[in-house]
Protein backbone atom coordinates (compact mmCIF):
# COMPACT_ATOMS: atom_id res chain seq x y z
CA UNK A 1 0.00 0.00 0.00
CA UNK A 2 2.64 2.10 0.62
CA UNK A 3 4.38 1.79 -2.12
CA UNK A 4 1.10 2.32 -4.46
CA UNK A 5 0.66 5.52 -2.28
CA UNK A 6 4.41 7.33 -2.95
CA UNK A 7 4.15 5.95 -6.73
CA UNK A 8 0.57 8.57 -7.02
CA UNK A 9 2.61 11.09 -5.26
CA UNK A 10 5.22 10.77 -7.48
CA UNK A 11 2.58 10.88 -10.51
CA UNK A 12 0.94 14.15 -8.73
CA UNK A 13 4.19 15.42 -8.41
CA UNK A 14 5.31 15.27 -11.79
CA UNK A 15 1.24 15.86 -13.47
CA UNK A 16 1.16 19.29 -11.15
CA UNK A 17 4.97 20.62 -12.75
CA UNK A 18 4.36 19.42 -16.06
CA UNK A 19 0.95 21.82 -16.11
CA UNK A 20 2.33 24.46 -14.66
CA UNK A 21 5.38 24.37 -16.81
CA UNK A 22 2.87 24.47 -20.14
CA UNK A 23 2.48 28.21 -21.16
CA UNK A 24 -1.07 29.72 -20.48
CA UNK A 25 -3.12 29.42 -23.69
CA UNK A 26 -0.01 29.30 -25.28
CA UNK A 27 1.53 32.53 -24.04
CA UNK A 28 5.28 32.60 -22.90
CA UNK A 29 7.56 35.08 -21.71
CA UNK A 30 9.10 36.52 -25.11
CA UNK A 31 12.48 36.81 -22.92
CA UNK A 32 11.75 33.22 -20.98
CA UNK A 33 12.41 33.47 -16.95
CA UNK A 34 14.92 35.88 -15.83
CA UNK A 35 15.97 36.60 -19.42
CA UNK A 36 16.93 33.21 -20.26
CA UNK A 37 15.84 33.46 -23.89
CA UNK A 38 17.53 36.97 -24.36
CA UNK A 39 20.98 38.33 -25.68
CA UNK A 40 21.02 41.62 -24.61
CA UNK A 41 24.02 43.99 -22.90
CA UNK A 42 23.93 43.54 -19.74
CA UNK A 43 24.96 46.84 -18.84
CA UNK A 44 22.26 48.46 -21.30
CA UNK A 45 18.88 46.56 -20.24
CA UNK A 46 17.66 46.50 -16.58
CA UNK A 47 14.33 44.76 -15.13
CA UNK A 48 12.87 45.95 -11.73
CA UNK A 49 9.59 45.13 -10.90
CA UNK A 50 9.03 43.47 -14.20
CA UNK A 51 9.77 46.67 -16.41
CA UNK A 52 12.24 46.58 -18.31
CA UNK A 53 14.25 49.49 -19.68
CA UNK A 54 17.77 50.57 -21.72
CA UNK A 55 19.95 53.34 -20.46
CA UNK A 56 21.79 53.37 -24.28
CA UNK A 57 20.61 52.53 -27.82
CA UNK A 58 21.08 49.06 -27.93
CA UNK A 59 18.76 46.30 -28.90
CA UNK A 60 17.41 43.09 -26.80
CA UNK A 61 16.53 40.03 -28.91
CA UNK A 62 14.64 36.53 -28.28
CA UNK A 63 16.74 33.72 -28.64
CA UNK A 64 16.06 31.78 -31.90
CA UNK A 65 13.43 32.79 -35.00
CA UNK A 66 10.09 33.39 -35.07
CA UNK A 67 7.76 32.73 -37.93
CA UNK A 68 3.52 33.63 -37.53
CA UNK A 69 3.08 34.46 -34.14
CA UNK A 70 1.34 37.19 -31.95
CA UNK A 71 3.51 39.16 -30.11
CA UNK A 72 1.89 41.25 -27.15
CA UNK A 73 3.12 44.14 -24.81
CA UNK A 74 3.14 47.07 -23.00
CA UNK A 75 5.08 50.26 -23.10
CA UNK A 76 5.60 53.66 -21.45
CA UNK A 77 6.92 56.48 -23.09
CA UNK A 78 8.90 60.02 -21.80
CA UNK A 79 8.96 63.27 -23.75
CA UNK A 80 10.43 62.34 -26.94
CA UNK A 81 10.58 58.99 -26.92
CA UNK A 82 11.37 56.97 -30.20
CA UNK A 83 11.75 53.15 -30.04
CA UNK A 84 10.65 50.41 -31.87
CA UNK A 85 9.39 46.36 -31.63
CA UNK A 86 11.48 44.73 -34.34
CA UNK A 87 10.14 41.29 -36.43
CA UNK A 88 11.56 39.31 -38.98
CA UNK A 89 15.33 40.02 -38.22
CA UNK A 90 17.74 38.00 -40.01
CA UNK A 91 21.16 40.07 -39.11
CA UNK A 92 20.77 41.18 -35.19
CA UNK A 93 24.33 43.17 -35.79
CA UNK A 94 22.44 44.93 -38.78
CA UNK A 95 19.16 44.89 -38.36
CA UNK A 96 17.92 48.20 -39.24
CA UNK A 97 17.84 46.78 -43.19
CA UNK A 98 16.98 42.98 -42.79
CA UNK A 99 14.16 43.11 -40.55
CA UNK A 100 10.46 44.99 -40.36
CA UNK A 101 10.30 47.44 -37.61
CA UNK A 102 6.73 48.54 -35.71
CA UNK A 103 7.07 51.89 -34.71
CA UNK A 104 6.89 53.19 -30.96
CA UNK A 105 7.26 57.27 -30.37
CA UNK A 106 5.83 60.47 -28.08
CA UNK A 107 3.34 61.45 -30.89
CA UNK A 108 2.68 64.23 -28.59
CA UNK A 109 6.21 65.43 -29.43
CA UNK A 110 6.79 68.30 -32.02
CA UNK A 111 9.45 66.30 -33.10
CA UNK A 112 7.63 63.19 -34.02
CA UNK A 113 4.59 64.49 -33.88
CA UNK A 114 5.07 67.02 -36.47
CA UNK A 115 7.04 63.77 -38.24
CA UNK A 116 6.08 61.57 -41.33
CA UNK A 117 2.48 59.72 -40.66
CA UNK A 118 4.71 56.49 -41.36
CA UNK A 119 7.29 57.81 -38.41
CA UNK A 120 4.66 57.85 -36.14
CA UNK A 121 3.44 55.44 -33.18
CA UNK A 122 2.27 52.22 -34.75
CA UNK A 123 3.41 52.81 -38.37
CA UNK A 124 5.48 49.78 -39.98
CA UNK A 125 8.74 52.43 -40.04
CA UNK A 126 8.96 54.20 -43.26
CA UNK A 127 6.88 52.29 -45.46
CA UNK A 128 3.11 51.94 -43.74
CA UNK A 129 1.22 54.82 -41.62
CA UNK A 130 -1.08 53.82 -39.14
CA UNK A 131 -4.93 54.54 -40.05
CA UNK A 132 -5.39 56.63 -37.19
CA UNK A 133 -2.75 58.76 -35.09
CA UNK A 134 -2.39 59.55 -31.27
CA UNK A 135 -3.48 56.41 -30.20
CA UNK A 136 -0.94 56.03 -28.32
CA UNK A 137 -1.17 57.35 -24.67
CA UNK A 138 0.52 60.77 -23.47
CA UNK A 139 3.93 60.23 -21.73
CA UNK A 140 4.01 58.59 -18.37
CA UNK A 141 0.99 56.01 -19.56
CA UNK A 142 1.23 52.49 -19.95
CA UNK A 143 0.16 51.52 -23.98
CA UNK A 144 -1.03 47.73 -24.68
CA UNK A 145 0.41 46.93 -28.23
CA UNK A 146 -0.26 43.48 -29.22
CA UNK A 147 1.81 42.76 -33.39
CA UNK A 148 0.66 39.52 -35.56
CA UNK A 149 2.77 38.38 -37.90
CA UNK A 150 1.75 35.63 -40.42
CA UNK A 151 3.56 35.15 -43.25
CA UNK A 152 3.48 38.22 -45.12
CA UNK A 153 0.79 39.91 -43.77
CA UNK A 154 1.43 42.21 -40.39
CA UNK A 155 -1.50 43.32 -38.13
CA UNK A 156 -0.87 45.65 -35.09
CA UNK A 157 -3.50 46.79 -33.13
CA UNK A 158 -2.53 49.64 -30.11
CA UNK A 159 -4.60 50.07 -26.95
CA UNK A 160 -7.43 47.98 -28.51
CA UNK A 161 -7.75 50.04 -32.23
CA UNK A 162 -7.27 47.88 -35.14
CA UNK A 163 -4.75 50.54 -36.96
CA UNK A 164 -2.27 48.80 -39.33
CA UNK A 165 -2.60 46.22 -41.38
CA UNK A 166 0.28 45.37 -44.33
CA UNK A 167 0.70 43.12 -46.84
CA UNK A 168 4.59 42.87 -47.80
CA UNK A 169 3.99 41.33 -51.23
CA UNK A 170 2.79 44.94 -51.90
CA UNK A 171 6.62 46.60 -51.53
CA UNK A 172 8.12 45.07 -54.62
CA UNK A 173 10.61 48.45 -54.30
CA UNK A 174 13.25 49.12 -52.04
CA UNK A 175 13.03 53.37 -52.67
CA UNK A 176 9.20 53.87 -53.36
CA UNK A 177 6.35 52.95 -50.97
CA UNK A 178 3.31 51.55 -53.27
CA UNK A 179 1.51 55.42 -52.11
CA UNK A 180 4.55 56.55 -54.29
CA UNK A 181 5.96 58.32 -51.04
CA UNK A 182 9.90 57.78 -50.74
CA UNK A 183 11.27 54.94 -48.29
CA UNK A 184 14.07 56.04 -46.32
CA UNK A 185 17.79 55.08 -47.91
CA UNK A 186 18.81 53.02 -45.55
CA UNK A 187 16.35 50.37 -45.59
CA UNK A 188 16.52 49.78 -49.45
CA UNK A 189 15.57 46.10 -49.05
CA UNK A 190 12.08 45.25 -50.56
CA UNK A 191 10.02 44.25 -47.99
CA UNK A 192 8.63 41.48 -50.82
CA UNK A 193 11.71 39.86 -50.66
CA UNK A 194 12.55 39.69 -46.81
CA UNK A 195 12.22 36.69 -45.39
CA UNK A 196 8.91 35.86 -42.71
CA UNK A 197 11.28 34.27 -40.25
CA UNK A 198 13.59 35.67 -38.16
CA UNK A 199 13.89 37.05 -34.53
CA UNK A 200 12.18 39.44 -32.46
CA UNK A 201 13.77 42.20 -30.52
CA UNK A 202 13.17 45.98 -28.71
CA UNK A 203 15.08 48.85 -29.36
CA UNK A 204 16.65 50.17 -26.34
CA UNK A 205 17.01 54.19 -25.50
CA UNK A 206 16.76 55.76 -28.72
CA UNK A 207 16.44 59.97 -29.11
CA UNK A 208 17.88 60.82 -26.05
CA UNK A 209 14.41 59.51 -24.46
CA UNK A 210 13.87 56.51 -22.28
CA UNK A 211 11.41 53.97 -23.23
CA UNK A 212 9.76 50.53 -20.42
CA UNK A 213 8.29 47.74 -21.30
CA UNK A 214 6.28 45.08 -19.09
CA UNK A 215 4.26 41.93 -19.86
CA UNK A 216 6.17 40.63 -22.66
CA UNK A 217 4.85 37.71 -24.52
CA UNK A 218 4.67 35.47 -27.42
CA UNK A 219 1.76 33.00 -28.95
CA UNK A 220 2.65 30.99 -31.91
CA UNK A 221 0.39 30.75 -34.48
Amino acid sequence: MKRIQFALLIVFIVFSFTSQAKPKDGWKPLFGADFSQAKYDKNCWKAENGVLTASEDKMIWAVGDYENFTLDLEFKTASGTNSGVVVYCTDPENWIPNSVEIQIADDYSDKWGKASKDWQCGAIFGHLAANEQKIVKKPGEWNKMAVTCKGKIIKVVLNGKKITTMDMNKWTSGKLNPDGSEIPAWLPKPFAELPTKGMIGLQGKHADATIWFRNVRIKLL
